[in-house]
């Protein structure tokens, strides 16, 4: 491009006229096109070595005239092509465009400068790109040559490493004469109808030229064979460049609205857009490129002559470069421009620093002669420049001798009178931290007008959703998948999971089955109506205990008090009073205490009422046998004999509860698996088998208290507890056979409300049964409350 000759030009401009830079020397240059020919390239390359326009290779015949530095080429075939020469003559060389040798090797050339960091930096910033915008389905277009095969050799990998497929790969022709091109190009469209894939929308393409030009051509004939146009993202390395041959001036190049592409970073020098005004046909004397650019550029000719006179206008000399299409030229420097115009004070900043060290050295009085200064000797110092541009940007090489710079994420919008504008909408910073070296910003960015500005999809089939995850295809690549929907309990939050995950034990799967949800606790609460239900109806039953306790402790001095043994019955009432306030322990969340006290205090407590009891009926017979003549169970009538069984009833259970204790105590635990949604907070019992073994004991003293009662029920009223008692350990077998299946088959806070409802409907039955009839006596018929009514009964 021209502006690459005008930045060069620019530049030296500029460091010959600030004397502190390089005073007393002044910089010149020689340029020479390679037409991005292998031999022309050669024979350009040896000119630049040979002197006073002699081409004398290996032969120098003017030592006043040496090459300290060149600076080429654009693309990678041209900087290697030089450096294969220069670099016998240990020449630096610095190359304004991307270097990718073709096999990878890049030791071969050290004293190549790259002004461009490493193109190995921008495929992996297209393929967090790819990334970004979840593009999974793409194509690969590139250059059918050495370079494009290294390209693919890198890229095919890298993508496949980071769970990208490629549709498919499209290999451009590669740079040749114009007839055997076109022969490329048409045999080329018949591999069009793999662009028209709708599936893939967004294509990377190598930017190595010629595949700018490819793919415009290509473009540009399909409709002519009757190809429908494509709508695609276009995604490019940094050698892509909207930059048109004289014969493509009228091409739309609207195929190429919204593509994006890796540029190199650019900033506009002061002064450079008006050193542009400045350039006119005869703005330099030796200027070989202006007369073809010129007549090129804006359709003329600057020489009259009778054979253009009809084909041709006149150049008027006085033509505008601002009113070119930008296909053509530029206003704003480009970044390989900006390449070239740091290339050149990067050699002026070298050779200061090796004027300064030799200054060092040299004796009072000599003066150094750059014009004799040996390349070789020059490396050191290039090496090892660090300066700031007069934009700002610091410029210096890293070990690689690669330019320690980032690059623009350039989105590129065209219009119909076949202008465009870069926009900058993102940076790749290779020096940023592992996985943020890429920056966009998605609002900024222009998508292709077939897209409706919305943001294109480029996958193999449609996400799979949260909710989903990827099954594999069978026979396609590993892009290509089906949907299957989460098992039960499992979830997927984001979109195109490989597995779903389980939720944590604390949370369950929601109804979607892509989020975890929290499980709440669950027992059974003082603020629930159940629990509220079963607090009030402990607490009424506890006040009906104390209220006949104290009946009965009012009415102590009564027959019918005194003849239902009065130490029995008050402990027998106290007890049923803590059997009722026990099952306030099941109530709230369990705790290593409660879950002790729960269990234990309830077996011990009813083992002392169903002991009590036992002592009571056992009396009731004993007393009856005692009355008969000449018997002998008199002695056994008494205090020692009740005491001893309520005792010894008590003690055993005692005993289980101690070994239970001991060997595996309760504890509180929670039951993840019951319920779904909720997780259970329960007493473990620790062993089930110490705790049916306080259950069997409490059953067997409920069933010896059932058999003596039911035995001794027809005895006289009077003296005659035996069938309340019987019927009160009928209501409490029922309801404890009744407790074992209803609390195997609950579950959750359930359990314990149904131990709770036995605990009370239990000790209610023996309360209700056992001292209602005596208070309806004691409050409500006292005249039967009489020694003399017993004894006539």
């Amino acid at each position: 491009m021209y502006q690459h000759v005008l930045a060069l030009a620019f530049a030296v401009k500029e460091i010959n006229e600030i004397p502190k830079l390089l005073p007393n020397i002044t910089l010149g240059f020689h340029i020479l096109n390679g037409y991005y020919i292998a031999m022309m390239t050669y024979k350009a390359t040896l000119n630049l070595l040979c002197t006073q326009y002699r081409f004398v290779p290996n032969f120098t015949c003017d030592s006043h005239k040496k090459l300290i530095a060149l600076i080429g080429g654009y693309v990678t075939e041209t900087s290697s092509i030089i450096a294969n020469i220069v670099s016998i003559y240990n020449i630096p060389q610095l190359t304004y465009g991307s270097f990718s040798p073709a096999h990878g090797d890049r030791t071969v050339f050290p004293f190549l400068y790259q002004m461009v960091p490493n193109e190995d930096y921008q495929y992996r910033g297209v393929v967090q790109l790819l990334h970004h915008f979840g593009w999974t389905w793409i194509g690969l277009l590139a250059v059918d040559d050495d370079y494009g095969d290294r390209f693919l050799q890198v890229m095919v990998p890298l993508l496949t490493q980071n769970n990208i497929c490629y549709a498919f790969i499209l290999r451009t022709p590669k740079r040749t004469y114009v007839d055997e091109y076109l022969n490329f190009l048409l045999r080329h469209l018949e591999d069009y109808p793999v662009l028209m894939d709708r599936k893939v929308n967004a294509c990377f393409v190598n930017g190595e030229p010629p595949s700018w030009q490819n793919l415009r051509m290509l473009l540009f004939y399909a409709p002519l064979f009757s190809l429908p146009p494509v709508g695609k993202v276009w995604i490019a390395t940094s050698q892509w460049e909207f930059e048109s041959l004289s014969v493509q001036r009228l091409w739309d190049i609207q195929n190429f609205h919204g593509a994006i592409s890796f540029t190199v970073h650019s900033n506009q020098p002061l002064g450079f857009q008006n050193f542009i005004d400045t350039v006119k046909p005869s703005w330099a004397n030796r200027d070989g490129f202006i007369q073809l650019f010129w007549e090129q550029a804006f359709s003329c000719s600057l020489k009259f002559s009778s054979l253009n006179v009809d084909s041709k206008k006149f150049c008027t000399r006085e033509e505008k470069l601002e009113s070119l299409p930008r296909t053509f030229f530029e206003i704003n420097m480009i970044g390989h421009s900006y390449n070239v115009y740091n290339a050149v004070y990067a050699v002026a900043h070298a050779l200061h620093a090796m004027h300064i060290s030799s200054s060092k050295h040299r004796l009072l009085g000599e003066r150094l002669k750059f014009q004799i200064v040996q390349p070789w000797t020059f490396h050191h110092f290039l090496r090892k420049i660090f300066f700031n541009n007069s934009v700002g940007d610091t410029v210096r090489f890293d070990k690689n001798q690669e330019l320690l710079a980032g690059f623009d994420v350039t989105n590129w919008v065209t219009f119909p009178n076949n202008s465009f504008v870069r926009v900058k909408v993102g940076r790749l910073d290779p020096q940023a931290p592992p996985g943020k070296e890429l920056a966009l910003n998605d609002d900024q960015i222009e998508w292709h007008r077939s897209f409706n500005q919305v943001l294109p999809l480029s996958v193999c089939n449609d996400y799979c959703y949260p909710g989903y995850s990827r099954k594999k295809k069978e026979g396609e690549r590993f892009c290509c998948y089906d949907c299957d929907p989460c098992p039960e309990g499992m979830i997927s939050d984001q979109k195109d999971m490989d597995a779903c995950m389980k939720c944590p034990e604390d949370h369950y799967a929601n109804r979607d089955q892509n989020q975890c949800i929290p499980r709440l606790l669950s027992y059974l609460s003082y603020k629930e109506p159940l629990g509220i239900i079963l607090t009030i109806l402990t607490i009424s039953l506890s006040f009906i205990a104390t209220l006949v306790l104290g009946i009965f402790k009012n009415h102590k001095e009564t027959p019918i008090v005194k003849a239902n043994n009065q130490t029995l019955t008050y402990v027998l009432l106290i007890f049923l009073l803590l059997c009722f306030l026990c099952s306030l322990l099941f109530i709230g969340q369990p705790g290593k205490v409660t879950c002790i006290l729960q269990q234990m205090t309830f077996g011990i407590v009813f083992s002392v009422v169903l002991s009590t009891v036992l002592a009571k009926t056992i009396t009731v017979v004993l007393a009856f046998m005692a009355t008969k003549p000449g018997s002998g169970m008199r002695k056994w009538v008494g205090k020692r004999l009740t005491n001893s069984l309520v005792l010894s009833g008590s003690f055993i259970q005692v005993g289980i509860c101690m070994v239970w204790l001991i060997t595996s105590p309760p504890f509180p635990d929670k039951d993840m698996n019951s319920l779904k949604e909720e997780i259970i907070v329960e007493c473990n019992e620790g062993s089930a088998s110490m705790f049916y073994c306080v259950l069997g004991y409490m059953g067997f003293l409920a069933i010896v208290s059932f058999t003596v009662a039911f035995f001794a029920r027809k005895l006289p009223d009077s003296f005659n507890e035996a069938k309340f008692i019987t019927f009160s350990m009928l209501i409490f077998c029922s309801v404890w056979l009744s407790f074992v299946p209803t609390y195997l088959s609950s579950k959750g806070k359930y359990v314990v409300a149904v131990e709770i409802f036995s605990i009370l409907s239990s000790g209610g039955g023996l309360l209700g049964s056992i001292f209602l009839p005596k208070c309806y006596i004691l409050i409500l018929r006292p005249e039967l409350n009489s020694k003399e009514h017993l004894i006539r009964r």
